[in-house]
């Protein structure tokens, strides 16, 4: 289930997925490589996930006349993802994939620079596409004094703007998928990504090694235990990393200006102390006013800006 095709210094060859030991080495070769080099990873989570799943097929970068693996990427439903190893840049090789994946894909396209790289700039220039989002990485010391983040209680002058009462416990995998799935959905019913989760998709995290229910925080109305949940802050920690992640916050549009959001992101940033972390990193779309302003206030500072450019149909 492979297919080559000719290019001026490079061809590409796919494979339905990872399953093929030998494709899979050189697949992750080339992420590792350019996660260390650039300081951030080529591949997002729902990329990866979307293989695993079989929507988008990964390929690998090959040079024509030596035979040997110089970038990869994932490619389906519209999305390309692609990263030329760093030892092997400014040789063409990016050019060439991306010119041969596109005479085959004249439809809409749209790609992911990670970090905003400049190299990533002048190929979406040179094949007419345009910026469409900002994605915004952002980071917090943690062994720093959190604004706001003492006393506990949300009546306290140091919480000031907080008029939420509301009783924050762990999900509970199972009772409250649906619920969550369905918050989430209207939360976010105009991300093109994070709304479209579905109950498979929720299992499918749930299954992974760095889920624990006492992680994810689900706010409800004080007082009410089991009432209707109000918002969450779902946090990922990787075993033995000093980082945790703001994996996802939402809170329900009927109790926005209540506080619910400042309150879920405190208890998240001390669980994330709990768990031993020294820093937390979340991502947050650049126009996202209201959000970006909450986590600035809180002491976040930007680490990386991802860009995501569209080709229209020509």
């Amino acid at each position: 289930m492979c297919r080559n095709r000719t290019a001026p210094v490079a061809f590409i060859r796919f494979a339905p997925d990872l399953t093929d030991a030998a494709f899979a080495a050189e697949f992750h070769r080339v992420s590792a490589t350019a996660t260390q080099g650039d300081g951030y990873a080529p591949f997002n989570e729902q990329s990866l996930f979307d293989v695993a799943a079989g929507h988008r097929a990964p390929f690998l970068v090959v040079e024509k006349d030596g035979n040997v693996v110089v970038g990869a990427g994932i490619l389906g439903a519209g999305e390309l993802d692609l990263v030329v190893d760093p030892a092997r840049r400014r040789h063409g090789y990016g050019a060439a994939a991306l010119a041969e994946i596109l005479a085959d894909a004249p439809g809409e396209l749209t790609i992911w620079s990670h970090g905003d790289h400049p190299a990533a700039r002048a190929l979406a220039d040179r094949f007419a596409f345009t910026a469409e989002r900002t994605l915004l990485q952002l980071r917090l010391d943690l062994s720093k004094e959190t604004a706001g983040s003492a006393p506990a209680e949300p009546g306290a002058p140091a919480r000031t703007g907080i008029r939420a009462a509301v009783q924050i416990d762990a999900f509970r995998p199972g009772p409250d998928d649906a619920e969550w799935v369905a918050l989430n959905a209207l939360v976010f019913a105009a991300h093109p990504e994070q709304g479209a989760l579905t109950a498979s998709d929720l299992a499918a995290r749930c299954a992974e090694p760095w889920f624990s229910a006492g992680d994810f925080l689900v706010a409800r109305d004080a007082g009410t235990g089991t009432g209707p949940m109000v918002g969450y802050n779902w946090l990922k920690i990787e075993s033995g990393s000093p980082v945790g992640e703001i994996y996802v916050v939402g809170v329900h549009p009927d109790a926005a200006g209540r506080g619910v959001g400042r309150r879920l992101m405190l208890a998240g940033l001390d669980r994330l102390r709990e768990r031993g972390c020294r820093t937390a990193d979340l991502y947050v779309e650049a126009d996202s006013a209201a959000a970006v302003a909450l986590y600035r206030s809180l002491g976040f500072t930007e680490r990386t800006i991802d860009v995501q450019y569209r080709r229209s149909p020509r």
